[in-house]
């Protein structure tokens, strides 16, 4: 089965196609991060004009590279939310149209369940159940993935998302946009000191607040410029990442045992960060416990990681009306999109 895969919520205009929910023929990324980098952060109104004049264009050079017609096509999927709501329109619409002139079916994909699919697309031999660590500039989650489509959300962020923290740091400190890949870069020639807190929340809780460590971060950078103090950009950013990755890493690990399960499954665009790997690395070692994670390219956002949601939620929903249950994830090319 070919599906198609449509992405466009944030600043990605990606198309991909894939084959039985597992082999990319084709993933065509289109980035805005040239774009926004003048403004330090995604602007909403920019990206969705920029995913205007770039979805036709990638949709052309995904069929090319796959060497297939749209007729070869048996499915459509594409990214339902979250995201920037104008974003998302662009996707949607340009999903709709090819379903409806090819008389193929379409599915509406969570983002996040997106990400997880990253890692069937890598691993062909990862099946669930497995713990999943879903890290992105918008989303922090600690899922317990029972099968295909059954999720329990165990752990959230409450307030910044870890990616979303990397990026406000740094910006306050100057460093450029985006900020995750820098700061993990600059880490490494760093030293880093315990000076930033690691907020652990309630006792046992799997939630997540990172917006107390950016203001200490930023509170700690204002005061350091007050007293004329030499500031070491290398020396914070190893010192910021250091408290960040210390409470992903410890929640992550306290929740496998909590389950008794064996696999931890990384993904979102923070998966890619090295220091994170390296840690739950040297954590697994000697051990029976299994670490995932997908090639960088498939951390950031990206139409086969669409493509292979859509097919396991066809696959487990195929037959049904399309206008069955809109929880599912199923769209009908003949109604609006909510």
């Amino acid at each position: 089965m070919r599906v198609l895969g449509i992405e466009s919520s944030c600043d990605e205009t990606s198309v991909a196609i894939v084959e039985d929910g597992r082999k990319i023929l084709s993933n065509v990324i289109s980035t805005q991060i040239d774009t926004h980098k003048l403004y330090g952060g995604v602007v909403p109104e920019i990206a969705s004009r920029k995913h205007v004049e770039a979805i036709n264009l990638v949709i052309d050079q995904a069929f090319g590279e796959a060497g297939l017609s749209f007729q070869d096509i048996d499915l459509v999927g594409v990214t339902r939310g979250p995201g920037l709501i104008g974003a998302l329109l662009v996707g949607l619409s340009a999903a709709k149209a090819f379903a409806l002139a090819s008389g193929k079916e379409i599915v509406g994909v969570n983002h996040m369940h997106g990400h997880v699919c990253a890692n069937y697309l890598a691993h062909p031999d990862l099946e669930p159940p497995f713990i999943s660590l879903v890290i992105s500039g918008g989303h922090t989650y600690l899922l317990e993935v029972k099968d295909y489509l059954d999720f329990e959300v165990l752990g959230q962020t409450r307030d910044d998302a870890a990616g979303e923290a990397f990026d406000k740091v740094a910006r306050a400190l100057g460093i450029g946009y985006p900020g995750g890949p820098i700061v993990d870069q600059l880490a490494q020639k760093g030293k880093s000191r315990d000076i930033f807190p690691r907020v652990m929340l309630e006792k046992d809780s799997y939630d997540f607040s990172f917006s107390g460590l950016k203001t200490a971060v930023m509170n700690y950078l204002n005061q350091a410029k007050q007293r004329g103090e030499e500031i070491i950009v290398e020396d914070i950013c190893a010192s910021f990442q250091d408290a960040v990755l210390d409470v992903l890493v410890e929640k992550s690990l306290r929740l496998l045992k909590d389950k008794k399960m064996k696999t931890l499954v990384l993904s979102g665009g923070v998966a890619a960060n090295s220091a994170l790997r390296s840690r739950l690395q040297e954590a697994f070692q000697g051990t029976d416990y299994k670490l995932y994670y997908p090639p960088k390219i498939l951390c950031t956002d990206n139409g086969a990681m669409i493509a292979s949601a859509a097919y396991y939620t066809y696959q487990n929903h195929r037959g049904q009306s399309l206008y069955a249950d809109p929880s599912l994830g199923i769209l009908s090319t003949e109604t609006s999109v909510q």
